[in-house]
């Protein structure tokens, strides 16, 4: 699903970002990406979402070689991936069920197509009741879920999620995971950059720490070490 290889990023201003990264996570994993302000996960991820190019290496995404893409394959490339951000997106002029839509409207999706899928992945994400409702109109937490919502509607692949509690109440943290973990045992692999220590304890998941650009730690998640013994 995703493989970065011996992966270095250096920015102009000579920052290095990134330092012979080697990481593999399988398709329908959760992986945690934790690290202190600086360490390197936003280049991570934005290496992943072709938003940068890695200075060295190869990285692996879909089985797509991002090295190598072309820049007119980058919105392809895009629309197998889910993306929730920190601090929503929404567009605020319009409903939730248009906020939604949108993403589907971008990919080519029909009238019809939209009229279907819309009101069942807000079904799931709890919002069904606040189809009409705009943005200004909700709680961080329900913003939040129509943000989840809206990158799961193009049925992708792989869901980003950059630091996707940090801007909510942290009661509602421990719903927004669940959310993800849901979504990732219907086989949807999630990566989710965070710096909620108690998060990650609780949810037992993979643990990838980025330290100076470097991985220092990878550990398994709880779940997988209790199947093997």
């Amino acid at each position: 699903m995703i493989e970065f290889q011996n992966v270095s990023k250096t920015y102009s201003n000579g920052t290095k970002a990134l330092k012979n990264v080697n990481l593999k996570v399988d398709k329908g994993e959760f992986v945690f990406i934790v690290g202190s302000s600086g360490a390197g996960k936003s280049t991570f991820l934005k290496l992943i979402m072709c938003e940068e190019k890695a200075n060295e290496g190869e990285i692996i995404v879909n089985g797509r070689n991002l090295s190598t893409l072309k820049r007119r394959d980058v919105p392809y490339m895009r629309r197998t991936m889910g993306i929730v951000f920190q601090d929503f997106r929404l567009i605020d002029n319009m409903t939730v069920f248009e906020n939604v839509a949108f993403a589907m409207h971008i990919v080519g999706a029909t009238n019809k197509e939209i009229r279907k899928r819309v009101p069942y992945i807000l079904g799931l994400v709890d919002l069904q009741n606040k189809t009409m409702c705009h943005p200004s109109e909700l709680s961080g937490g329900e913003q939040q879920r129509v943000g989840l919502a809206r990158a799961l509607v193009n049925n992708p692949k792989l869901i980003i999620a950059d630091e996707p509690t940090g801007n909510i109440d942290p009661a509602l943290s421990f719903e927004i995971v669940d959310l993800l973990n849901e979504i990732n045992r219907r086989g949807t692999t999630i990566l989710m950059v965070t710096h909620e220590h108690t998060l990650v304890k609780h949810f037992h998941r993979r643990v990838v720490e980025i330290h100076g650009g470097s991985i220092v730690a990878d550990t398994a998640s709880q779940q997988e070490v209790r199947h093997e013994d």
